[in-house]
């Protein structure tokens, strides 16, 4: 009974806290490699191979809270993974890997707290890409 009891009162903490979303560098690591480094560059400096043939510059990514007051912008970050701010240097929505960022929706909060509404594999991809922040 009492381990019901905690189970209870813990799924009760989990409701009233509401959603969280584990987010996993790791996968987010490996998404990058496949849908960024190309641009980007492998160490995320935006020195990629295709970097020379692009119109604009692939930005260095490590440096995202360095040119945001030391503060990570989630929400800019997101919009840009997630097309809500498109880039027209790609042509189309980024990544221009089409529908891979939807699907199943998660929600990840921006540097003041408010949630945001995206993909699991745009959270697994902020997630790397915060940590690669100086």
């Amino acid at each position: 009974m009492l381990v019901r009891t905690f189970a209870a009162s813990l799924a009760a903490a989990a409701f009233i806290a509401g959603p969280a979303c584990a987010q996993d560098a790791d996968t987010g690591a490996a998404i990058y490699l496949q849908h960024c480094a190309t641009c980007h560059g492998l160490d995320a400096d935006g020195k990629g191979p295709m970097a020379p043939a692009l119109v604009l510059q692939p930005p260095d990514l490590t440096a995202l809270s360095a040119r945001n007051g030391g503060r990570f912008p989630y929400a800019r970050v997101i919009a840009r993974i997630d097309g809500r701010d498109p880039l027209v240097a790609h042509g189309s929505p980024m990544p221009v890997y089409g529908d891979f960022f939807e699907g199943a929706n998660a929600t990840i909060k921006d540097e003041v707290g408010h949630p945001i509404l995206t993909s699991v594999p745009v959270v697994d991809l902020v997630a790397y890409l915060e940590g690669l922040q100086g």
